[in-house]
C-alpha cells in the first residue's frame, strides 16, 4: 500500500542531481537565505553586523530583496508593517548583542499587534556559548533570555544541519494564530563556515488551523440567536485573520451593532448602518456595550484601551473568540472559544438563526449623535479639521501608519480607514518611533500605492535616520510631522495631573531643511493648506515630508455621569 507521504519523501531525479552537486563556496549563511526563499519569503529587512556577515554575504547569491534600515528597532518596525499588510512572515536579519537588543521594542509591538516577524540574529562563536565570560565582542551571558519574554518562540541553532528546520519551525510559529514575532539565533562560525550540505529545497512550514470546538460555537450561536440586544466588539484578530467579510455577514444576520477596537480599525465598514465606529474612550459607547444582553468579542482581549481603561462592566453574557489562549477570559468571564477568528465566525454563520431588529440602526444613530454632541461641546474644531483634511488627502486604499501622537489618538476613535487592514498604529505596545519606518515596510510590500506616516515632532526624532532609507530605495511614503514643540500628549497628561509639565519640551531641527538635506522634498504647511499640500505630496513619486506646526489637544476620554 502506498501512502501520499511516501511520494513526498521520495526525491526526484532532479532533486537528487542538485543535492549531489551543490554549487561551491556556500556557507551557513546560504542555508539561511535558501530556507527563507524556499518558505516563500521575497523581502528581508535588517542591519548587518560583524557576527552576521555570513548571512548578509549570502544575500548577494540569493533572489531575496534586502531593505536595509539605519536602526535595528526601525528595521523591526518595517518588518512588523510588512507582516501586517501582507499576512506573510517578515524576515528581520540582525547582529549579536547591541544590534539584537536594539530591536526589542519593535518586537514587543509586533507581539502586542500579532504581527508575524521572523527575527534571525547571529550569535558569538559556538565555543563561547553556554553562559560564560569569554570576552567576545557583543557577548551576552544568555542572549535568547532577553527575547524569551517578548516573542512567541525562541530557536537556537548550533550546527548547520539545524538551520533549515529551526527557521521552518520559527516560520510556522510566526504564522500560527495568533501571529507574532519569533526569534532564531545562529553562531558566527556556523554562518561563516563552508557547508557540505545540499541546497535547501521543498520547504513546507504551513501552520495548523486553530479550529473552534463545535460544542462551544453551538452554545454561542444559540445565545446570539435568542438575544434581545446583541452587540459585537471586533478587535485586531479579525483583521489578522482576514475575517472582516464574515464579521459583516454575521452582524447583518443578527442585526447586531459592531464597534471596532483601535487595533481592529477597518474590521467593519465605518459607514455601515450597524457601525458604532471606534469610540471606545467614550462613556456613551461603554454604556451601550454594557447594556447588551449578549456581547460577542472577536479577536480582542479587552485590554486597557478596548475596555475604556478597565471601566467597562458588561452586564450580559459575553462570548469571546480569541486565538491567544493567554487573553481568553483574562479580563472578563465569558464563553471562551479558543480559535482563529475567521474559522469561528464561519462556524457561527452556519449555525445562528436570522434576527430581525429594525431598531438596531436607530440605536446606533442615537449613540453616534450623543458622541458627536459630546465632542462638539469641547470646542476642538482644529483637531477635527486637521483629521478630516488628512482623510480627504489620503487616497482610498492607501495604508496609513500612526505614531504615538495626539493626532493618532484622535484617529483611533474618529478616522475612517476606508478598508480593512489599511490603518495601523503602535497602540499595541505604545512605543514611540513606529510610524515612519513602519510605513517604509508597507511601501516595500506594495510600492504601487502611496503610504502615509503620521508622527509628532518627538516621535519623528526617533526615525530621522530612515529618511536615508526612504531615499535610497525611493519608497513612496509621505511623512506628516505635527510639530507642537515637544511630547504633546505627555505635556497634557502632566499638566492635568500635576499642574505643570516637566521634561516635555524639545529643541527640534528644521524638519523641512533636514528632509531636503537627505534629498527628500519637504514642505511646511498650515491647517488651511494641509489637505492640498498632503494630497500633492502623496501624488508625487518617492518619499516626501510635510510639516504642520500646530498644538493639538485631546478630547476628554470619558463622560462620567
Amino acid at each position: 500500500m502506498t501512502h501520499d507521504h511516501d511520494l513526498v519523501l521520495r526525491p526526484t531525479e532532479a532533486q537528487i542531481s542538485t543535492a549531489l552537486n551543490p554549487p561551491p563556496g556556500r556557507t551557513g549563511g546560504d542555508l539561511v537565505v535558501e530556507t527563507l526563499a524556499g518558505l516563500g519569503a521575497t523581502t528581508v529587512f535588517g542591519l548587518p553586523g560583524q557576527h552576521a556577515l555570513g548571512m548578509f554575504d549570502a544575500l548577494r547569491r540569493s533572489s531575496l530583496r534586502y531593505v536595509g534600515l539605519r536602526v535595528e528597532n526601525n528595521a523591526g518596525f518595517a518588518a512588523d508593517a510588512y507582516g501586517r499588510v501582507t499576512g506573510e512572515a517578515a524576515p528581520l536579519l540582525l547582529s549579536t548583542g547591541p544590534g539584537a537588543l536594539t530591536s526589542l521594542a519593535a518586537l514587543q509591538e509586533a507581539a502586542a499587534a500579532s504581527a508575524p516577524v521572523l527575527a534571525i540574529s547571529s550569535q558569538i562563536p559556538t565555543a563561547g556559548l553556554g553562559g560564560g565570560r569569554h570576552g567576545y565582542l557583543h557577548e551576552l551571558p544568555d542572549q535568547s533570555a532577553s527575547f524569551r519574554g517578548v516573542v512567541k518562540s525562541v530557536h537556537t541553532v548550533r550546527t548547520q544541519s539545524q538551520i533549515p528546520s529551526a527557521i521552518a519551525e520559527a516560520w510556522r510559529s510566526a504564522l500560527t494564530a495568533p501571529h507574532g514575532p519569533v526569534w532564531v539565533e545562529i553562531p558566527q562560525d556556523v554562518l561563516l563556515s563552508e557547508t557540505p550540505l545540499p541546497v535547501v529545497t521543498a520547504m513546507d512550514a504551513t501552520p495548523d488551523d486553530l479550529l473552534p470546538r463545535p460544542e462551544l460555537t453551538a452554545v454561542a450561536a444559540d445565545l446570539l440567536s435568542r438575544a434581545a440586544r446583541p452587540a459585537i466588539i471586533a478587535g485586531g484578530g479579525v483583521v489578522r485573520a482576514d475575517a472582516s467579510g464574515k464579521l459583516k455577514a454575521l452582524a447583518e444576520k443578527l442585526d447586531a451593532p459592531v464597534v471596532t477596537t483601535f487595533g481592529g480599525k477597518g474590521a467593519f465598514p465605518w459607514e455601515h448602518p450597524l457601525s458604532l465606529r471606534s469610540w471606545l474612550e467614550d462613556r456613551h459607547t461603554t454604556d451601550f456595550l454594557e447594556d447588551a444582553d449578549v456581547l460577542l468579542v472577536v479577536g480582542s482581549g479587552l485590554g486597557e484601551l478596548s475596555s475604556n481603561y478597565h471601566t467597562f462592566r458588561p452586564r450580559g453574557r459575553v462570548i469571546q473568540i480569541e486565538a491567544d489562549l493567554g487573553k481568553l477570559e483574562s479580563n472578563h468571564p465569558a464563553l471562551g472559544i479558543h480559535a482563529d477568528a475567521r474559522l469561528a465566525l464561519q462556524a457561527l454563520l452556519e449555525t445562528v438563526e436570522d434576527r430581525d431588529d429594525e431598531s438596531a440602526p436607530q440605536r446606533v444613530r442615537d449613540l453616534l449623535a450623543k458622541v458627536a454632541d459630546r465632542i462638539a461641546a469641547q470646542e476642538l474644531t482644529l483637531e477635527q479639521d486637521v483629521l478630516a483634511a488628512v482623510r480627504r488627502a489620503l487616497p482610498t486604499g492607501s495604508p496609513s501608519f500612526w505614531d504615538m501622537t495626539i493626532l493618532a489618538y484622535w484617529a483611533w476613535s474618529a478616522f475612517d480607514p476606508r478598508g480593512t487592514n489599511t490603518m495601523h498604529s503602535a497602540q499595541g505596545a505604545g512605543g514611540l518611533g513606529y510610524g515612519f519606518p513602519a510605513a517604509l515596510g508597507a511601501a516595500a510590500a506594495d510600492p504601487t500605492r502611496p503610504v502615509l506616516a503620521v508622527s509628532g515632532d518627538g516621535g519623528a526624532l526617533y526615525s530621522i535616520a530612515e529618511l536615508a532609507t526612504a531615499r535610497q530605495y525611493d519608497l513612496p511614503v509621505t511623512w506628516l510631522i505635527v510639530d507642537d514643540g515637544g511630547y504633546g500628549i505627555l505635556r497634557e497628561y502632566m499638566t492635568d495631573a500635576f499642574g505643570q509639565a516637566t521634561a516635555t519640551e524639545l529643541a527640534r531641527p528644521d524638519y523641512v531643511a533636514l528632509a531636503e538635506s537627505f534629498g527628500v522634498p519637504g514642505v511646511r504647511t498650515t491647517p488651511e493648506t494641509l489637505e492640498a499640500d498632503l494630497a500633492k505630496a502623496l501624488a508625487s513619486p518617492g518619499p516626501s515630508v510635510v510639516v504642520l506646526p500646530a498644538v493639538l489637544r485631546m478630547f476628554a476620554p470619558t463622560h462620567l455621569s
